[in-house]
């Protein structure tokens, strides 16, 4: 069997599985419990400061 045809079908079958496993698992950790206040605190930095300008040494970060 050539190198083609062996990665081909890796590729198609294991890899798929293997590609599967990672996206599941990457989105049980977003839904997480307790993930939430991190998405939350994501979501809502750029309003941070809207009231008044950063202090100093927050800007300089």
């Amino acid at each position: 069997m050539e190198t083609y045809s062996l990665l081909r079908e890796f590729a198609d079958s294991w890899m798929l599985l293997v590609l599967f496993c990672v996206f599941v698992g990457i989105w049980f950790w977003v839904i997480r419990p307790g993930s939430g206040k991190a998405h939350r605190e994501a979501a809502t930095m750029i309003f941070r400061n809207d009231e008044r300008p950063a202090p100093r040494e927050e800007a300089d970060k």
